[in-house]
C-alpha cells in the first residue's frame, strides 16, 4: 500500500539519514520513478522532505511519531535477528518493518549502536551438515498456534501414516528443525514440522491450557529424550586421537565419560561410556576406525567385529586381480 510506503521512506530517512532516490528505490523494491512522486505526495502532506544532487533528507530536527507497530509487526519481533526463520514462518516482511520502526524511535547514539552490533554478530541456527527443515505448511501452522485453531494432519514418520487431530501450543526451532508441540488424542506430543504431509486449518478454536509453559515444557521433553537415548554402557579402549574426536563424533556425554577414564601403559584410554543401543553403538564406535576397541558389552563386540570382517573381505575382493 501506498501509506506504508511512505512511512517507510520517512523512517528511512529518519534512521539511516540522507538517502538517494535509487537506495529508496531498491529498498523498497520500486522504481526510481515512484520514489520522486512519493517524494512530491510527501512534501504535499507536510513532511519536511527536500532533495539535492546528492539525495533526499529531512530537515533537521524532524521526528516522526508514527512508529506503532501492527500486530504482526510486534510478532516478528521474536525474529527480528533471525531473518530465515521469520521469511519460514511468514513475517519477513513484518520483520523487517518492525526493525526500521524501532530503528527510526531509537536515539542516535542507540540507533548507531544497534548497527553495529547487526554488522558484528550474525546467529545461524542450523547445524553445519544441514541446512535445517522446510516445510509447505509453516506458515499456516505458526497462522493456527497464534489463532488456537484446531488442526488435522496427516504425518508420517517410522511407524507409519496416520492422521490426528491436534490443538498446536507452539513451535519451537531446534538445531534448524522445527518441532510442534501439540495436544493430540493421547496427550501432549511432539511433532516433526517436515514430516506433515498434509494439514487442514479447522474453523474450531480452542482454549488456551492454563499454566502451560511452551519453554518448560521443551527442556523437561529435552531432558526426558536424553535420558531416554542412554540405555546401556560399553567398555571400550581409545587412542588418544579417538578421545579428541569424540565430542564432535559421540557427543559431551561420552566425551566426559572417555575422559573420566583410566590411562593404560600404552597411553591408550579405558573407559566405560554411555550408550543407546547395540545396533547405535556399533555405527558410531565404526566411524573411529582402528582408534577403538571394544571391550563389553560381547554382543556389541561382536556386531563390531562381524562388520570389520564384512568390510574386509569387500575390499580384499577389490584389490584381486581381474
Amino acid at each position: 500500500m501506498r501509506a506504508d510506503r511512505l512511512l517507510s521512506i520517512v523512517l528511512l530517512l529518519q534512521s539511516r539519514g540522507r538517502q538517494t532516490a535509487h537506495q529508496l528505490a531498491a529498498e523498497l523494491e520500486v522504481s526510481a520513478r515512484t520514489i520522486y512522486r512519493d517524494m512530491q505526495a510527501l512534501g504535499t502532506a507536510g513532511i519536511p522532505v527536500y532533495g539535492d544532487a546528492t539525495g533526499y533528507g529531512l530537515v533537521d530536527g524532524y521526528r516522526t511519531q508514527l512508529t506503532g507497530l501492527t500486530p504482526a509487526e510486534a510478532r516478528g519481533l521474536v525474529f527480528a535477528e533471525l531473518p530465515g526463520v521469520a521469511a519460514d514462518l511468514g513475517l519477513a516482511e513484518a520483520v523487517a518493518a518492525a526493525q526500521l520502526k524501532l530503528a527510526a524511535a531509537l536515539p542516535d547514539a542507540l540507533r548507531e549502536r544497534t548497527a553495529r552490533m547487526r554488522q558484528r554478530f550474525h546467529l545461524d541456527t542450523p547445524g553445519w551438515y544441514s541446512d535445517g527443515d522446510s516445510s509447505e505448511h509453516l506458515a499456516a501452522l505458526a497462522d493456527a498456534v497464534w489463532h488456537q485453531r484446531v488442526l488435522t494432519v496427516h504425518y508420517e514418520n517410522w511407524t507409519g501414516p496416520a492422521e490426528h487431530r491436534l490443538e498446536p501450543y507452539g513451535l519451537v526451532l531446534k538445531a534448524g528443525k522445527w518441532y510442534l508441540v501439540a495436544r493430540a488424542a493421547r496427550g501432549l506430543r511432539t511433532f516433526r514440522v517436515s514430516q506433515i504431509r498434509e494439514l487442514t486449518v479447522l474453523p474450531e478454536e480452542f482454549a488456551w491450557p492454563d499454566g502451560f509453559d511452551l519453554v518448560a515444557h521443551w527442556h523437561e521433553h529435552v531432558t526426558d529424550f536424553r535420558a531416554r537415548l542412554v540405555r546401556g554402557e560399553a567398555l571400550v579402549r581409545l587412542s588418544p586421537a579417538a578421545v579428541e574426536l569424540l565430542p564432535h563424533l559421540m557427543g559431551r556425554a561420552v566425551a566426559d565419560a572417555a575422559a573420566a577414564g583410566e590411562r593404560q601403559p600404552d597411553g591408550w584410554i579405558l573407559a566405560r561410556v554411555p550408550i543407546e543401543t547395540d545396533r547405535h553403538a556399533e555405527m558410531q564406535f565404526l566411524r573411529l576406525g582402528a582408534q577403538v576397541e571394544v571391550l563389553e558389552p560381547v554382543s556389541l563386540r561382536r556386531r563390531v567385529a562381524a562388520t570389520v570382517e564384512e568390510l574386509a573381505r569387500t575390499y580384499a575382493a577389490a584389490t584381486e586381480p581381474v
